[in-house]
């Protein structure tokens, strides 16, 4: 030890060499070495002025006493500095705690470490993390600048250099560059085509902002969404608005050929608008059955629409529950006479009330389920409580609860979109067409009540139906636990005899697709050279002149299971497609993983593959999982709305990348834990 600590500390200028190492212990920082006579040295403290012996001759004392000092709180001027900078801890609902009383809380005793030796201060770091906490919680820039946030990072950390908001911006756009050039490197080596989605956001200057989010599923057969731009439009509702925010999109990414399908919401488009995009993605990509796959409605917003139609046709009645809720809830008496009368009246309802917020209409449905549930307490309430006087009458009740029946079928429907993981497209089918069919038979019901409550409902749903149900027909046909018998039945169900012309729509539609995929390159595969940016020959791979991926030049028979699955398809009088539909349906379970059935089977089935890829990925709904059952317009916040709009992007882009790689790194770090086979049920065709 004495050794280290020579190689480490000075002693006395006499008996040390002249030429001493630069101390590195951080103790030095508060400590000075006075000689005090012949070969002898102290540490003094530079705030209480203390001694401590340090070295005498050839024997060094090191510094673990003098860390003591400093990080235990022995020095009298830290421990009362420490004191005064101290909070009191506030207790809700208790007297003042003094200290030594019975009720005070344990102390708890923490290993300091703040000296600790090994931590190195890194200014460019603390940079950094700075930026990205801004970019992931959505602090202002000029946070940077404000006295109190200045003020706690420099006795947090006084060696930090405190940046500006220039310095600061440049480096949340710096962190946006960066994982820009990852995502290009992603999307330049999927397989498989992009599914944009667009949606619109209003600032408070009127000017406009387009969210472009791709969707798509990577070589691992897994369907994931990226944030590829935002772009301002000053006149968001102008004819040209949409088809400039695709452009920049397609050319910032390099999509010139590999859309596959646009959504967009009807109520930020017009007609001509959705035609002219309608004829662009057939223009610029084949694959789109002449631009029938262009979704011109958005799933979610549709539901929301429904919802609210209905909910507005009942407003008096709705208003009356939400009144009566309201006044047991704000009331702690209140809450306390209504559950001890539902303990007389033995409801079994184990709901709870809450009261809704209007700008979510699902907070509204849930409020008036668990109030239907507990429709008896109010009734009788007033028996209980003489000031109550506003309980739905009896005819109320019934009327609410025809209208929850027709909330819950919106409800089930739009909760497809809110789960952890994204949805594929075939889910969508089997929902829409309940819809559809209730509305229907609701609508010409002899009831006049439930026929008024849902005719508005059925136009506006039919409108959703006729445009989109081709889409979400071929998603539902890739299926194999349904193929096209589920679209049968269910066209039977909502056309009866005419239903023979709308299967055969789909039949025609989805052979037509396959046929396109026919005269396409065989989709890449691992012996494929992934192209990387920059870069035409990676291991030993080969490019053509004109970028297209060759074979590489090692192993010639990495694709030679696909050559031969080619073989026998050739020499089967049935395409693909056709031997696909006519094999036997596989069980229907809810665990059915359908990505990785098609990946097992990408071998037999090279070609429908591809196009179940590109299919499976598509998206009917433009918003996010945390907009599903919003009612409001989405409006950017005045503070981003100020900044230049090329920061704008930046900052939300770089926040959905960053969010979405600490989703990945999270996942993976639960699957080394876990390590355990999924129950999913997937089954390889031979």
């Amino acid at each position: 030890m004495a050794s280290t600590a020579e190689n480490n500390e000075p002693g006395a200028g006499e008996v040390q060499p002249s030429k001493r190492r630069r101390k590195k212990s951080i103790v030095w920082e508060h400590f000075t070495v006075e000689p005090v006579g012949a070969g002898c040295t102290r540490a003094c403290c530079k705030r209480c002025k203390q001694t401590f012996a340090y070295s005498t001759g050839s024997k060094v004392a090191g510094t673990s006493h003098l860390k003591r000092h400093i990080a235990l709180g022995t020095c009298p001027v830290i421990r009362r500095r420490e004191e005064k900078n101290q909070l009191t801890p506030y207790f809700p609902n208790s007297k003042a705690i003094t200290p030594g009383s019975a009720t005070e809380p344990p102390k708890r005793r923490y290993r300091s470490s703040m000296y600790s030796p090994n931590v190195i201060f890194d200014q460019d770091r603390c940079r950094q993390e700075i930026a990205e906490m801004i970019i992931m919680h959505e602090y202002p820039l000029n946070m940077v600048e404000h006295p109190a946030f200045v003020s706690f990072v420099q006795n947090l950390q006084p060696r930090f250099q405190m940046v500006n908001f220039n310095t600061v911006q440049g480096d949340c756009i710096a962190i946006y560059l960066r994982e820009k050039q990852e995502l290009v490197k992603l999307l330049m080596g999927l397989p498989g085509r992009i599914n944009l989605t667009l949606d619109l956001w209003i600032s408070n200057q009127t000017l406009g902002y387009i969210f472009l989010t791709g969707h798509f599923i990577d070589n691992d057969w897994k369907l994931t969404r990226r944030l590829l731009n935002v772009v301002m439009v000053p006149s968001p509702h102008s004819g040209d608005a949409l088809s400039h925010a695709v452009g920049v999109c397609i050319g910032d990414w390099g999509l010139e050929t590999r859309l596959f399908t646009l959504t967009i919401d009807k109520e930020i488009s017009n007609d001509s608008e959705i035609e002219s995009l309608r004829g662009y993605l057939s223009i610029k990509n084949p694959l789109t059955i002449s631009g029938q796959l262009l979704i011109g409605h958005c799933y979610a917003r549709v539901l929301t629409s429904v919802a609210k139609d209905l909910l507005s046709s009942m407003s008096d009645v709705v208003c009356k529950v939400r009144e009566s809720v309201k006044y047991v809830l704000t009331s702690q008496a209140h809450e306390e006479k209504f559950a001890e009368l539902k303990h007389q009246l033995q409801v079994p309802s184990a709901k709870h009330l809450s009261l809704d917020d209007q700008s979510f209409w699902n907070t509204t449905y849930l409020m008036l389920i668990a109030a239907t549930e507990l429709k008896e307490v109010f009734s009788c309430f007033d028996t209980t409580d003489p000031d109550y006087k506003m309980a739905p009458s009896v005819d109320d009740w019934k009327q609410v609860e025809t209208l929850c029946v027709f909330l819950k079928y919106l409800y089930d429907a739009a909760n497809i979109l809110t789960g952890a993981a994204y949805p594929t497209a075939n889910l969508y089918f089997q929902e829409v067409w309940k819809i559809q069919l209730e509305l229907t038979i609701s609508a010409a019901s002899e009831d006049p009540f439930i026929s008024n409550l849902t005719k508005p409902s059925k136009e506006k749903f039919e409108r959703y139906w006729k445009d989109c149900s081709l889409v979400l027909a071929t998603a539902v046909v890739m299926d194999p636990r349904f193929k096209l018998k589920l679209v049968e039945f269910s066209f039977t169900k909502i056309y009866g005899e005419e239903a023979i012309n709308y299967l055969k729509i789909v039949d025609d539609g989805i052979h037509e697709l396959f046929s396109e995929y026919l005269v396409l390159p065989l989709m890449l595969t691992a012996g494929y050279v992934e192209v990387s940016e920059g870069e035409n020959k990676i291991d030993g791979s080969q490019t053509s002149p004109k970028g297209t991926p060759l074979l590489t030049s090692g192993d010639r028979l990495l694709d030679f299971d696909v050559f031969i699955s080619e073989m026998s398809t050739g020499q089967n009088s049935k395409s693909e497609l056709d031997q696909y539909l006519d094999e036997s349906l596989l069980p229907r379970t809810q665990e059915f993983d359908i990505l990785g059935w098609w990946k097992l089977n990408s071998i037999k089935y090279p070609t429908l593959s591809r196009m179940a890829r590109d299919i499976l990925a598509i998206t009917v709904s433009t918003v996010g999982p945390e907009s599903v059952f919003n009612t409001s317009p989405k409006n950017l916040d005045p503070y981003r709305s100020s900044l230049r709009p090329e920061t704008v992007e930046a900052l939300i882009c770089a926040k959905d990348w960053l969010h979405y790689a600490s989703k990945e790194q999270q996942l993976q770090l639960q699957q080394q834990q876990q390590q355990q086979p999924s129950n999913a049920i997937v089954k390889m065709e031979f």
